[in-house]
């Protein structure tokens, strides 16, 4: 389903001839500690679809991420980004500069300036302003894509598109030249996402040419001939031990660096078309498909390894994006809002709370 088309079952979008400030007072949640956080809306009038819940934190929550100040961004769809630092609930939509309504990519260069990769290309924000970056920036493909904006440890910004990956180059945007060039050893290939392991190599994981890594110097192109289980690629996650894990549309797949090992539902993942996967500080698997979520434990080797979760145990069928914070917690982004996990059940973790 095309961007255009979630927005359009999702929200109706009437634009007010002036900006619309939005609060709600602060109240005491029942349910938890802390007290909820005052809602701040601070772009033009949206006349939302009749049967949208207005106290959801955003029906559709595509990317997760913390930044150094311990503040958590939701990148929404239809509500542009929401950031979260426990007192307030900012939304940023239409306002400072800010333009787009769908976020699909957060992170957090050296310098605290949060990145944000959107339908309508990328943006920087200095904590004060955004600036959008574009096709007049060297940013040929404007639409970014999942989890595919990368700050790596030497600080250099990676951005995936569907149609490549781009590089900034801070010196060439301070001079006013275009910043943002292809990346050269690799085709113009639809990005799926992008991940650095421990040993600062790059992964790029493709739409249909299954997973690429480059060393710094060269690049490798896993697939389905190298045992890779398919050319479709999607989350990318690597464990305690070193190995890697990617998601493909039938199951994930194991990397020890020689062999790839396969996880299907045949062993005991839930659902299907599979796309995200992230490895908890435990060093439990979680990974998301259509229609469940499952934690897979791999230090057990039988079927006992596998918990599924569906609706019955409070996970909504579709979950976009999952997140592990600096204190451990997961959240978990879905086509209903934000969830918790207790250890047992998820919960809904709607604006007023519980957040913890």
């Amino acid at each position: 389903m095309t961007i255009s088309k979630i927005l359009l079952l999702s929200c109706l979008t009437i634009f007010a001839s002036c900006s619309v400030q939005e609060k709600t007072n602060t109240t005491k949640d029942p349910n938890t500690s802390k007290p909820s956080p005052t809602v701040i809306r601070n772009f033009k009038a949206v006349a939302l679809a009749p049967d949208f819940d207005t106290t959801l934190i955003s029906q559709y929550i595509r990317s997760i991420f913390q930044d150094s100040k311990g503040d958590l961004w939701f990148g929404t769809i239809a509500e542009g980004v929401v950031r979260y630092d426990v007192k307030t609930l900012t939304y940023f939509s239409n306002s400072d500069g800010f333009k787009s309504n769908s976020v699909f990519a957060i992170n957090e260069d050296k310098n605290g300036n949060l990145w944000f990769g959107t339908d309508q290309g990328v943006y920087k924000y200095d904590g004060k302003t955004f600036r959008n970056y574009n096709q007049k920036d060297g940013l040929n493909h404007i639409e970014t894509s999942r989890k595919s904006i990368l700050v790596d440890k030497s600080g250099t910004i990676w951005v995936g598109t569907h149609g490549g990956v781009f590089r900034y180059d801070p010196s060439a945007d301070s001079n006013g030249e275009q910043c943002f060039s292809l990346f050269p050893l690799l085709t113009s290939i639809d990005i799926a996402g992008i991940f650095e392991d421990k040993n600062g190599n790059i992964w790029f994981a493709s739409s249909d040419k299954g997973v690429f890594r480059y060393d710094g110097k060269t690049v490798v192109n896993f697939n389905e001939k190298e045992g890779l289980s398919e050319n479709y690629a999607g989350g990318i996650a690597q464990d305690q031990i070193g190995n890697m894990w990617f998601t493909m549309k039938n199951g994930i797949c194991k990397f020890d660096g020689k062999h790839f090992t396969e996880y299907t539902p045949k062993d005991g993942l839930g659902g299907t078309d599979f796309w995200g996967i992230i490895i908890d500080q435990s060093g439990i698997v979680w990974v998301t498909a259509r229609g469940s979520t499952t934690r897979f434990d791999p230090s057990i080797s039988n079927s006992k390894a596998f918990t599924v979760f569906t609706e019955k145990d409070g996970i909504n069928c579709c979950v976009q994006s999952m997140y592990q914070d600096k204190s451990g917690n997961i959240w978990w982004g879905a086509s209903s809002g934000l969830f918790r996990f207790d250890g047992k059940r998820f919960y809904q973790v709607k604006q007023k709370g519980p957040w913890s």
